[in-house]
């Protein structure tokens, strides 16, 4: 299960991104986790996904 606090869950996302996996589609794909759902969450909060980087940074 994910955080739910979005703050927090920016932070898990973005470490699991480092750490574990090559790009948000085997992130979700991991964690069995809806793309449109968490990207949603995280642009609630200002940041968005960079596939460049393999993180979500501030828009």
């Amino acid at each position: 299960m994910l955080p739910q606090d979005p703050h927090i869950l920016l932070s898990y996302v973005n470490t699991k991104l480092r750490d574990e996996y090559s790009s948000l589609d085997a992130l979700c794909d991991g964690l069995d986790t809806d793309k449109a759902e968490l990207v949603n969450r995280l642009s609630g909060v200002g940041y968005a996904y960079d596939p460049d980087t393999n993180q979500f940074k501030p828009v």
